[in-house]
């Protein structure tokens, strides 16, 4: 259900390079046909044959919606992988686990990327009127067949590609030392001096977009860093700096989307290079990457302060648009007294 409209939806399985294998459905949009029991559903029901494809020890990329299949694949040999969830009673993820998650959403996003391909199809990226519910499956089965035929793969396997997974993977294995020193140190207790972002943190180092690629393991977060920094710039949120030491700044930011949140993180640097971070956000103390306030923080100080010609944010197009709640402000002529006036008898 969505905005109390009765909706269907079909479900799709890719292969790591966004080819498509199996489209199935459309299934129908209520709680008794989550992501899991659709997933269980079409094993159970050996749906185009599944079972006949599908090898022990295959591995399936999920994400949170399907835990409640986890059980059911591993009774069939099949390894599912999914982003953590925060264990009841802690704060954030720890090290361990908020690197298992970017090692899987590092992989999901073909599925994401697939999914997208499809809605590129302008017909079948909106609502359908309910007289073609029988054709959504012939519609979404052309469209992925378009795609496998005459689209390139998502993820191509190149040499690049292989050094970054070797790179996640070796990262993945280590431990947030940053993230011990503050709990050793109680550094997020000790008094702090905040000082507006400005000029006077001409040590820290000059980051090129291939640094940030290489810090943040992929581009998304970059992207995102440019509206992320304007909101905060401009006065809507709260961007603050104290330096614990000469190689050591404490940051505190605003949350976007909950004004009472603020979320507090440091950074290591040298003159050359940023060498540790942690963030007491829920996946912050993850060393594959960085979180999204992280990356923000290390784009702005590290780049975009450094280049004049760069736009934060997007545009504002509603300046191109007239307010018709904007009155111009009426004079009563009947009260103006003018040299020039006629009185009638």
């Amino acid at each position: 259900m969505h905005k109390g409209r009765p909706l269907v939806k079909p479900m799709v399985v890719v292969t790591t390079t966004g080819y498509f294998i199996a489209i199935l459905g459309p299934y129908m949009a209520d709680v008794k046909n989550n992501d899991g029991s659709i997933l269980n559903h079409m094993i159970a029901s050996n749906v185009q044959d599944i079972k006949n494809w599908i090898e022990n020890e295959d591995i399936f990329i999920v994400d949170r919606g399907f835990r409640d299949s986890l059980e059911f694949l591993e009774d069939l040999g099949i390894k599912a992988k999914m982003p953590s969830f925060i264990p009841r009673g802690q704060a954030q993820m720890s090290t361990e686990e908020a690197n298992t998650s970017r090692l899987v959403t590092k992989v999901r996003w073909v599925v994401e990327s697939a999914n997208a391909r499809i809605k590129s199809w302008k017909y079948l990226a909106s609502v359908l009127p309910t007289h073609q519910v029988p054709y959504i499956r012939d519609y979404v089965c052309i469209v992925c067949a378009i795609a496998n035929k005459y689209l390139p793969p998502l993820s191509t396997g190149q040499d690049n590609d292989e050094a970054l997974a070797a790179k996640m993977l070796h990262l993945s294995k280590k431990v947030n030392t940053l993230k011990q020193r503050v709990e050793d140190e109680n550094l997020g207790k000790r008094t702090a001096i905040w000082k507006e972002p400005s000029n006077n943190l001409d040590d820290f180092p000059r980051l090129t977009e291939d640094d940030l690629r290489n810090i943040t393991c992929g581009v998304y977060q970059i992207k995102m860093s440019s509206s992320y920094i304007h909101e905060h710039l401009e006065g809507n949120y709260q961007f603050f700096v104290h330096r614990e030491d000469e190689t050591l700044l404490r940051i505190k930011l605003q949350s976007r989307h909950i004004s009472s949140k603020v979320y507090i993180l440091w950074i290591e640097y040298n003159p050359i290079e940023v060498t540790a971070w942690y963030c007491k956000c829920k996946s912050g103390a993850r060393v594959v990457g960085v979180c999204a306030h992280i990356a923000a923080i290390l784009w702005y100080l590290g780049y975009a302060r450094h280049n004049p010609d760069i736009r934060y944010g997007v545009k504002n197009w509603g300046k191109h648009l007239e307010d018709a709640s904007d009155m111009p402000q009426v004079i009563d002529e009947s009260e103006s007294d003018t040299d020039g006036s006629v009185v009638e008898e």
